[in-house]
C-alpha cells in the first residue's frame, strides 16, 4: 500500500475507510490518539517482547476481540 514511513496519526488516517480494525503493539497509542473517534476498532497487544513467539499465543484472544469490535472501540490484550 506504499505506507512505509507513515507514523501515528498519518497511518491511522490512511487506514480510515480501508480497514475495520487496527492491531498494534504500541501500548501508548491510546494516549497519543483519539481512538474513540476512529472509524475502526483498535486492538493493542501488550507483551514483554514484540516477537512472533511472544505474540502468537495472544492470537486466539485477538480473533475473539475482532468478532465484536466496532468503530472507536479499544481492546487491550495482555500476555
Amino acid at each position: 500500500m506504499e505506507w512505509a514511513g507513515l507514523k501515528n496519526g498519518d497511518l491511522l488516517r490512511a487506514a480510515a475507510g480501508q480497514f475495520d480494525a487496527f492491531i498494534t503493539v504500541d501500548h501508548n497509542l491510546p494516549a497519543q490518539q483519539r481512538v474513540g473517534e476512529l472509524p475502526f476498532g483498535v486492538i493493542v497487544m501488550v507483551a514483554p517482547r514484540n516477537d512472533i513467539a511472544t505474540l502468537r499465543p495472544l492470537m486466539g484472544q485477538v480473533r475473539a476481540a475482532l468478532e465484536g469490535l466496532g468503530p472507536g472501540q479499544l481492546v487491550r490484550i495482555e500476555s
